[in-house]
């Protein structure tokens, strides 16, 4: 038999998700798990809970012909070598990844990028940025990223983290980051960075005092019913993204930018402070043509994009 799936992989600090994809980008089998990413938990532990969930998915598949493995993991990691140090994920610091799989799954390729640049390519390849040349895909949750797809094809740059918008600094007078630089996108825009900026400012998510544990989702919530200060805070988080995407646009040309991620579940709150600063930044008459779009494949984004990765390898992969 052929093969004709790819067993992709997303790897984040509260889940592992994996899926056979097939060459048209359908997810045709998928299961997940919660990540062991408890304190004292080993690197070896995590893993054998991934080899857990990929033997599982494959075998009640019926062991198809594989084409490939593509991942989507958090960074950093070197590339392509892909010996990974998710910042979220502590039991891995330097964990040889592709090396693993490459055992696991001898004579295949093995293709691992960044989990937000694999976002990026699955809503090139199917999603909402799907017969553009020039797109910028962009997640926007616990922290802030992107990939970039310029002349139809994936920019890695020198280390691979091309498109990683998430540090262009959008007030340099702003809070400090944890790159280390200060006024970065992802220092303002990201949804436990947002929490904090309004906790500071005196919301109280129901009126539970400290609110240590409030979530982006429940900000958002808060400003829907018309809390000022949480109304605020989205405000500030889409006037971010705007200016962030204003400089991207000028840059590279874009037609598209496709935004995914939990906080860009907030909808109008978000995108509207957005345009406006979009607006008022994009002054060139190419720049005022890209469209700023919600994400089109939702939880499945990084699955099918980490599938691109040997399924649409002339435009995603340049690697060894």
């Amino acid at each position: 038999m052929r093969p004709s799936h790819v067993l992709a992989v997303d790897i984040g600090g509260t889940k592992l998700a994996a899926a056979l994809v097939d060459p048209e980008g359908r997810v045709t089998a998928q299961d997940r798990v919660p990540t062991p990413n408890e304190p004292g938990v080993g690197g070896e532990e995590l893993w054998q809970a991934l080899d857990a969930l990929l033997a599982k998915l494959v075998a009640g598949a019926g062991d198809p012909p594989l084409a490939g493995v593509g991942v989507g993991c958090g960074g950093p990691m070197t590339w392509p070598a892909a010996e990974v140090s998710p910042l979220n994920i502590p039991a891995w610091r330097g964990f040889p990844l592709r090396e693993r799989l490459r055992a696991r799954h001898p004579g295949l390729p093995v293709r691992i990028h960044n989990d937000a640049i694999c976002v990026a390519v699955g809503e090139h390849w199917r999603g909402a940025g799907r017969g553009h040349g020039n797109v910028l895909g962009m997640v926007v949750s616990t922290g802030v990223g992107g990939g970039l797809i310029l002349d139809g094809r994936l920019v890695n740059g020198a280390s691979g983290n091309a498109g990683h918008i998430g540090h262009v600094v959008v007030d340099p007078g702003g809070p400090p980051c944890a790159c280390g630089g200060r006024g970065c996108l992802e220092a303002i825009a990201r949804g436990p960075g947002l929490v904090a900026w309004a906790r500071e400012q005196g919301w109280r998510p129901d009126g539970r005092p400290g609110g240590s544990d409030a979530t982006g989702v429940e900000l958002a919530a808060d400003a829907r019913r018309g809390d000022p200060v949480a109304g605020a805070a989205m405000r500030r988080a889409g006037r971010a993204l705007g200016i962030a995407i204003a400089s991207a646009t000028h840059l590279c040309d874009l037609e598209v930018v496709a935004i995914g991620g939990g906080l860009s579940q907030a909808g109008a709150l978000l995108f509207d402070p957005l345009g406006e600063a979009l607006r008022a930044h994009a002054r060139m008459d190419f720049a005022r043509r890209a469209r700023v779009v919600p994400a089109a494949l939702g939880q499945t984004a990084g699955l099918v994009g980490a599938a691109a990765l040997v399924h649409a390898q002339d435009r995603y992969w340049s690697a060894g």
